[in-house]
């Protein structure tokens, strides 16, 4: 029978985390057993205690002893079904991150999505973002809001979410590091997996799709719905092109008001939901360092602090 490994809960200082041998000999004393009888373990959860004057990384292990087998459990593979122009259709309107996922869980129902995208493909977006910043010549539907990725791609790259759904938050991490993220997002209390690495993650991403058999269509703006005898059938793409589907999912961001006044203009129910408004503060990553750590430097041992 397969063995399931144990757990413990520890907090070391910040150079431990990256010693191995360190951290190995912080678990063996925590556990009171020989440095033999440990044969493996790996960090499940990683966050830092910056709150005394002495931080602390606060860590959740996972381990295995002697006379156990060592089986690590490998990340779930996601059963995505290869779809053709037989299987069920759904038009996913956008591909920023709830467009690509809808596309891929729709993927794993083995219904076949047909994203449409009004901006480019993600690398082509970063000419548009530089004619905006050097020439500050603006693509209205490719820039920071539209286009492949959506509007975080080129702006962050930090992961956060106020849901409290463990299960459905863990497994829009595993899609990220079954697409190139590194599996540190898995583990770390405040995620980053970096704008210069999204892209990279985006593309794949959008190969998965392709490879089972789902469409994405760039620079395909939506510009009207079809609908017959008060059902949704299909949608008008840049006044000259309609697609049929049995469904439509819109994930359009916040920033696609011409789609509100579509909705209103064809009588389709909107339901408003509370939204915040603020506006972006800057600060030198070394200041933040000084107020989360306190101290005149993070040195190597500490990562740069979350706003």
């Amino acid at each position: 029978m397969l063995s399931l490994p144990h757990h413990i809960d520890i907090r070391v200082n910040p150079e431990v985390v990256h010693d191995t041998e360190g951290l190995k000999k912080a678990i063996i004393q925590h556990l009171d057993i020989p440095s033999s009888d440990l044969l493996d373990f790996k960090i499940l959860k990683r966050s830092i205690d910056a709150r005394a004057r002495q931080i602390k990384f606060q860590l959740r292990i996972a381990y295995y002893v002697r006379g156990e087998e060592v089986n690590w459990p490998l990340l779930p593979a996601k059963k995505y079904q290869h779809v053709n122009e037989q299987s069920p259709k759904v038009i996913v309107v956008g591909s920023g991150p709830a467009g690509l996922y809808a596309a891929l869980k729709l993927l794993e129902k083995g219904l076949k999505p047909i994203v449409i995208e009004r901006g480019k493909e993600v690398r082509a977006r970063r000419r548009d973002l530089a004619k905006i910043n050097k020439e500050h010549l603006v693509n209205p539907e490719s820039n920071y809001c539209f286009g492949e990725g959506g509007a975080g791609t080129y702006s962050d790259g930090k992961l956060y979410t106020r849901s409290g759904h463990k299960k459905a938050i863990k497994e829009v991490l595993e899609i990220f590091v079954e697409h190139g993220a590194s599996e540190d997002i898995l583990v770390d209390a405040h995620t980053h997996i970096g704008t210069n690495k999204l892209p990279n993650i985006i593309t794949k991403m959008r190969e998965t799709i392709l490879e089972f058999g789902g469409e994405i269509h760039f620079n395909s703006k939506l510009t009207d719905f079809i609908i017959d005898k008060n059902r949704l059938t299909g949608v008008e793409i840049n006044q000259n092109l309609t697609i049929y589907a049995e469904a439509c999912i819109l994930a359009t961001g916040h920033s696609a008001r011409d789609i509100f006044y579509l909705l209103h203009d064809r009588n389709i129910k909107i339901e408003f939901k509370t939204f915040a408004m603020g506006v972006r503060v800057e600060h030198p990553q070394s200041l933040i360092d000084q107020i989360q750590y306190k101290k005149p430097e993070r040195g190597e041992y500490l990562p740069p602090s979350a706003y």
